[in-house]
């Protein structure tokens, strides 16, 4: 097991509700140990932040990580609270409850620190990511 790592995760949606990706490189030592991206026929781009985060977690191989996401509904929900009022509050109206609940059991067990990079611009990780769940899109509306 790795002390620490980085995690990178994107997701994408086309439309939204639409075809949609994500994708999570796992980074030690500036070099990726591993990467994953997957699709789902119709979904949102929400949705995809999140899997992208959980599946990330699931399967990251160190007990402390630096999750890197370009997502504000994620990153806040977590930096800011939201997610643990929503689920005090029973998840009252809340979208993704399933995914958010999904998210904390993940989440509990690790030291995760959530960090908010700019979407789209020079991080190299997050910009592959994209590409990869953007490619997973693809693959999924040509039924490949």
């Amino acid at each position: 097991m790795l002390e620490k790592v980085s995690i990178y995760t994107d997701g994408a949606c086309s439309g939204n509700p639409g075809p949609g990706g994500y994708a999570y490189i796992i980074v030690s030592d500036e070099k990726i140990i591993y990467e994953f991206s997957s699709s789902v026929p119709d979904t949102t781009n929400n949705r995809m932040e999140l899997m992208a985060v959980i599946e990330a977690l699931q399967h990251s191989p160190a007990g402390e990580i630096t999750l890197f996401s370009d997502s504000r509904y994620v990153v806040d929900a977590i930096n800011k609270g939201w997610v643990y009022a929503w689920e005090k509050d029973n998840w009252a109206k809340r979208k993704n409850k399933d995914l958010w609940m999904a998210f904390l059991q993940q989440n509990r067990n690790k030291k995760v620190t959530y960090v908010w990079v700019e979407g789209h611009k020079d991080n190299v990780f997050n910009n592959k990511c994209d590409t990869l769940a953007r490619q997973a899109i693809i693959k999924i509306k040509n039924n490949v």
